[in-house]
């Protein structure tokens, strides 16, 4: 099947290739139907060996990924927009596709502020892993398509709630919607709440270059803790990026191509690729 929206290949190095699908900018209004990221109906399929998972990425330079979890909120979201563009800090949001419905001017608004969406399911259900395939994939595909429909930028990426994920799902995750999973290397453990100052705290004492940071904006204090916790890595010579980003780096930058029928990619994978 032949995909709505161009390819993008980033070439993150000469060995790897990043595979992202891009989309124009709909309104609420417009009706949009939600790519299909089947690799099979395109003659593509994640080779042997292929990396479905990250909890952090192997860079060079002192790049890390910062991600929020469950939203979008209500308020809460909106004032780490306005934390996050203050630094001009690009970020990665696992939303709730069920949230996504009830807030679609606040998932515009990340979409508008040049951030990434990730998939975390339509209602957060416990224990995925445990999960039958058919009933998981609809409420990912439902996810996608609300994210998609509402902000006319497509999730990238799949975090498992709880990160209850199993190899067979993590598979066919990749090879149905292109998705890598990805987990975190640092865990504030910030749904505790156990304060702003610990948020803080904890998250400059653990991270390093090439992790993935796990926080929530579905919670007041991770919020309050945001500026503190952004200025401390800034001060540190962290530099913030995407997830997609940060998985696709590699030695040197490469470039951007077109491609409109999938069907003509030779793709290669290697290490650092999706």
């Amino acid at each position: 099947m032949k995909a709505k929206f161009p390819l993008v290949i980033l070439a993150a190095a000469t060995t790897a290739l990043v595979v992202t699908q891009c989309a124009p900018f709909k309104k609420k209004s417009a009706t949009v139907m939600a790519p299909k990221h089947n690799l099979q109906s395109q003659g593509l399929t994640a080779p042997s060996g292929t990396q479905l998972s990250y909890s952090h990425a192997n860079v060079t330079g002192p790049y890390i990924a910062i991600t929020f979890d469950d939203g979008p909120h209500a308020s809460l979201t909106p004032r780490l927009l306005d934390i996050l563009a203050a630094r001009n800090i690009k970020a990665t949001f696992y939303v709730v596709g069920d949230r996504v419905r009830m807030y679609p001017a606040i998932t515009r608004k990340i979409a508008a502020g040049g951030h990434e969406f990730g998939n975390h399911t339509w209602t957060h259900p416990m224990r995925p892993s445990t999960w039958a395939d058919a009933p998981l994939r609809s409420e990912i595909q439902r996810t996608h398509d609300v994210i998609l429909a509402n902000s006319g930028a497509a999730p990238l990426s799949y975090r498992p709630p709880g990160g209850s994920v199993s190899p067979h799902q993590k598979q066919w995750l990749f090879n149905d919607f292109g998705y890598p999973t990805i987990l975190w290397a640092v865990d504030p453990n910030d749904w505790k709440r156990p304060g702003a100052a610990v948020v803080t705290q904890r998250i400059l004492s653990a991270t390093k270059p090439g992790h993935i940071v796990l926080a929530h904006d579905i919670h007041p204090g991770t919020i309050e803790a945001m500026p503190a916790t952004l200025d401390g890595l800034l001060a540190r010579g962290f530099r913030f990026v995407t997830i997609s980003q940060l998985i696709g780096m590699g030695g040197t930058p490469g470039h951007v191509a077109v491609v409109t029928d999938p069907k003509q990619l030779t793709l290669s994978f290697g290490p650092g690729s999706f």
